[in-house]
């Protein structure tokens, strides 16, 4: 068949940051790329062209989300295409350097690009000689590459230098060569900031900082500069898609829990999660419970800050989705879910429990108190209010007894600084307040501006 640029549609997970693809073979059949364990975006793309997934590729072990290859395989008896270094314990065609699948007219070549990691396939889409794109995964992925620190610090500077090697590898590529990589603005897998999700070799030669270097030990110099911290489970995932996820039968569902039962499952290590928005968590929530407000970045949220091996209960808003609940866990591989807590927060009152409330104020109403910044080291550094202590929320559970006395907690709008102001109360705290904004509102409500630069106050 003749390639399109219809044929490839793009299925982006803006939580996670990432995009899938998904290669319409023209004949019935597709070729689906990285595809999450979450398959709704895919099974919507497939089912309105009438398409069966016949090929699941994966470019590397991914530690940000688990694969939907195996559940692919499953249900659309898919062949699963996947580094032979990599050492699947599932069914799979294990592919080396230059080895070559025939997709029925186009042709897809694998290059080991290791990096990200060590086993880690680009896959060149091929119709006869013409190179039509290639599906970089977490090598080249737009204006930077992917992170090369997942498989620890002793890993961290070999594997830089492989993907300095990787990238010049693809930059030899034609420049009119599509780039489709994996990761992209929004992952902790090291995207930089942007709205575009794909490019070409030509453009990515002439933007991309990464290629203008010098030499390879520029380039090691700069993208170990650029890594940020990222999510606990990340290190827990490349094992667990090494082995492969267990296929899903069913929808798993999240059972109805009476009060006494949620009080007895977090009296014996359960943990609670209550996903309602900000400001309802501030005027009632259950003591102890950590707020992680169901959006976008919940997988991330959920997967940074809570083990994935103590049973969790959810209390949730009327208006709120269980199932949504159900998926982003499952796709990081959180799996204990004991359930939600029938009747939310009334029926938790009216069986007789106690509630807390957390101080959610204005910027106006925030003055005289420690300014406690929880964002990331980058958003931190782009503008932050004067003197303010920085504490990423990643990392604050365990620096909380170093947290100021009676602080405003802030972050971009709240969301974050609300489930930071959670763990300090589970810690023990009962002087926190939290900034219903961000440090642009606190900044224009006392007059000030904002500065840049990293390396804000710590206590």
């Amino acid at each position: 068949m003749g390639f399109a640029d219809d044929h490839l549609i793009p299925l982006v997970d803006e939580g996670l940051g990432n995009s899938a693809y998904l290669l319409d073979l023209g004949d019935g059949r597709a070729l689906a790329i990285d595809a999450g364990r979450d398959l709704r975006a895919l099974r919507t793309a497939a089912g309105r062209r009438g398409l069966t997934v016949a090929f699941a590729a994966d470019t590397h072990l991914h530690a940000d989300f688990l694969s939907g290859a195996v559940q692919l395989a499953h249900e659309d008896g898919a062949t699963v295409l996947a580094s032979a270094a990599g050492h699947r314990a599932f069914p799979h065609q294990a592919l080396a350097d230059r080895d070559e699948v025939d997709l029925g007219g186009l042709v897809l070549r694998a290059l080991s690009t290791p990096g990200h990691t060590d086993e880690h396939l680009s896959f060149l889409l091929l119709d006869g000689a013409r190179e039509l794109g290639i599906f970089t995964g977490g090598s080249l992925i737009v204006n930077s590459a992917a992170r090369t620190d997942l498989l620890g610090p002793e890993r961290t500077g070999e594997l830089a230098r492989a993907q300095y090697r990787s990238l010049r590898r693809l930059a030899e590529l034609p420049d009119q060569t599509a780039v489709w990589p994996t990761h992209g603005a929004g992952s902790f897998c090291s995207a930089p900031p942007g709205t575009e999700r794909t490019s070409t070799i030509g453009a990515e030669k002439r933007a991309n900082p990464l290629l203008a270097v010098p030499d390879e030990d520029a380039f090691v110099e700069a993208l170990l500069a650029s890594l940020g911290t990222y999510p606990a489970y990340f290190d827990r995932l490349g094992e667990l898609n090494r082995r492969g996820p267990a296929p899903l039968t069913a929808q798993p569902l999240l059972p109805a829990l009476a009060a006494a039962e949620v009080r007895t499952l977090m009296a014996d290590g359960g943990r609670a999660v209550d996903v309602r928005p900000a400001a309802d968590y501030a005027a009632g929530h259950v003591p102890g419970s950590l707020s992680i407000p169901l959006r976008g970045r919940f997988a991330t949220w959920l997967g940074w800050l809570l083990p994935d091996t103590a049973p969790l209960v959810f209390v949730m808003g009327e208006d709120q989705d269980p199932s949504e609940i159900v998926r982003q866990a499952y796709k990081i591989g959180y799996e204990r879910l004991a359930g939600r807590l029938t009747g939310g927060m009334n029926a938790w009152l009216a069986d007789g429990n106690p509630q807390a409330t957390t101080a959610f104020v204005t910027a106006d109403r925030a003055a005289g108190r420690p300014y406690l910044d929880v964002r990331q080291e980058a958003e931190f550094a782009a503008g932050h209010v004067p003197g303010s202590v920085h504490i990423e929320l990643g990392v604050l559970e365990a620096a909380a007894a170093d947290v100021p006395a009676g602080p405003v907690v802030a972050c971009g709008h709240g969301e974050r600084a609300m489930t930071a102001a959670s763990l300090l109360e589970r810690a023990g705290r009962t002087d926190i307040a939290v900034l219903d904004g961000g440090p642009a509102d606190y900044a224009a409500a006392h007059g000030r501006r904002l500065v840049q630069g990293a390396g804000g106050r710590r206590p």
